[in-house]
């Protein structure tokens, strides 16, 4: 019997987390053998047998300010991270993410033991700002796995890694797919009945805490002006304490949906959505659900908006090369304003018409012949064996 593959896996984030899991499955098929998976990971690495060294939340910060403030911190989880990676040995290092705290973990395995070929998944968006960052990254990362279009090509044009295109896990969800029939199937949505919003204020405890207000100041404006709300605001593990402690100050307060099914069973069944820009971005477009997409730029990320070149912040947005989501960044996070921009997409429309046909382009843009996970799983198997 041949011997369990050892894949060294680091994702923080969330989103990271469900990408790195797709991918160790896909891995177990594909190899035909066992993978032992270790380094960081949250509860979906869990699941299939990581011991995370050290809880992914540690790393899962948000903005500049949140590094600055946690540095001594990261410097030392960024260094217990590679010594313990490095002295496991594993046949790759998978870095999800995260890449101010990934790429140093890289660089640093990288410089202790050569001989560990290291991924990372999910491109830096060195096509935005920091261009640099791209060939920075080719001493120490011999593959970069993109879940966007362009971002390979962007990777050749600016000296960075190989990049494949692996597309995204969301394309070929399941959860995704039946709720995207759902909100097909819808012929047309009641003039009287009340109106579902979603609210998905971030999977970060920073982006709550940043939009929680204005998300109710958002919803009063909409109720004041005659609206009846149906409030639906699904969580993630690390922020419902924080996001039930906030709620407990609204007039009405939204029903908090926990676990993958009641989100999913939101998405459904939804009218429009109230958004942080993320992941959530695209989720809601592959389903079509109307959509405005909000931020609140932490201090340091706020004196250093000028470096960024990219247009929009949004994920569909980007992938479609035009605007379909409206932006609600700094100064925009009015909430007058965004209650406007939702009652036109939670009544018939052209605006609410419009932006459901932009969705299914950006479904058309993301499609792959296979999930991303398998896709991703082949790269990965290929540089293990260029490796050798």
């Amino acid at each position: 019997m041949s011997r369990a593959l050892k894949v060294a896996v680091i994702a923080g984030e969330e989103s990271g987390d469900l990408l790195a899991a797709d991918l160790v499955q896909a891995l177990k098929i594909q190899s035909g053998r066992e993978v032992d998976v270790i380094g960081v990971g949250g509860r979906h690495l869990a699941e299939l047998g990581m011991k995370s060294i050290f809880p992914a939340n540690d790393i899962a910060l948000m903005g500049l300010s949140a590094v600055v403030r946690d540095l001594p911190r990261l410097v030392s989880r960024i260094g217990l991270a590679a010594r313990t990676i490095s002295e496991q040995k594993p046949d790759c290092l998978v870095t999800v993410d995260s890449p101010e705290f990934n790429l140093r973990v890289a660089a640093k395995v990288r410089a202790a033991n050569p001989s560990i070929p290291i991924v990372h998944y999910v491109c830096p968006s060195v096509w935005a700002w920091r261009p640099g960052r791209a060939a920075a990254m080719r001493p120490n990362v011999d593959r970069v796995l993109c879940i966007l279009p362009f971002e390979a090509s962007e990777l050749e044009r600016l000296g960075g890694p190989a990049g494949t295109y692996v597309g995204h896990r969301l394309a070929h969800d399941p959860d995704v797919l039946r709720a995207a029939a759902a909100q097909a199937a819808k012929h047309s949505i009641s003039s009287v009945a009340p109106k579902t919003l979603l609210l998905l204020p971030g999977s970060r405890k920073g982006e709550v805490r940043a939009l929680m207000d204005p998300f109710l100041e958002t919803v009063e404006v909409l109720r004041s002006r005659g609206r009846k709300l149906n409030l639906l605001l699904p969580t993630v593990p690390n922020t419902e304490d924080l996001v039930s402690s906030h709620i407990e100050k609204w007039p009405q307060q939204p029903q908090i949906l926990k676990g993958a099914e009641a989100k999913w069973n939101a998405f459904a069944q939804a009218d429009a959505a109230l958004i942080a820009s993320g992941t959530v971005s695209l989720e809601l477009a592959l389903c079509g659900v109307p959509t405005v997409s909000t931020y609140k730029l932490d201090p340091f990320a706020r004196m250093l908006r000028g470096l960024v070149t990219a247009w929009s912040a949004c994920l569909p947005n980007l992938i479609a090369d035009r605007t379909i989501v409206p932006e609600c960044i700094e100064d925009l996070l009015r909430p007058k304003y965004m209650a406007r921009y939702l009652e036109a997409l939670l009544d018939e429309t052209a605006f609410r018409q419009w932006q459901i046909d932009g969705f299914s382009e950006v479904g058309k843009r993301m499609r792959t012949s296979r999930p991303s996970g398998e896709i991703a799983a082949d790269a990965v198997l290929s540089v293990i064996a260029e490796k050798k």
